[in-house]
């Protein structure tokens, strides 16, 4: 299984989660915390989407991947935050 995560301006990123088609091939695309990216895909960590999806990091997105809808719907919820 394999993981890709794409960096945005706000808070949150996206990160693709554990689900794939056994293939290699990403189903979607998660949101989870801007600073535990770059850690999960050094130290093999895993991390928390918005959703609860669970998993470690270890690709970067391309742009117009699929997004957990569920991970988008509560990230459209939040308030504007930094970039921290």
């Amino acid at each position: 299984m394999s993981t890709l995560t794409q960096t945005l301006p706000e808070t949150d990123e996206r990160s693709q989660g554990t689900d794939s088609t056994g293939d290699d091939s990403p189903k979607m695309f998660h949101y989870v915390r801007k600073a535990k990216i770059a850690e999960s895909a050094v130290m093999g960590t895993h991390v928390v989407a918005l959703c609860g999806e669970v998993f470690p990091v270890t690709k970067s997105a391309k742009p117009g991947s699929p997004v957990c809808p569920d991970c988008k719907k509560i990230y459209d919820g939040l308030p504007p935050g930094g970039d921290d």
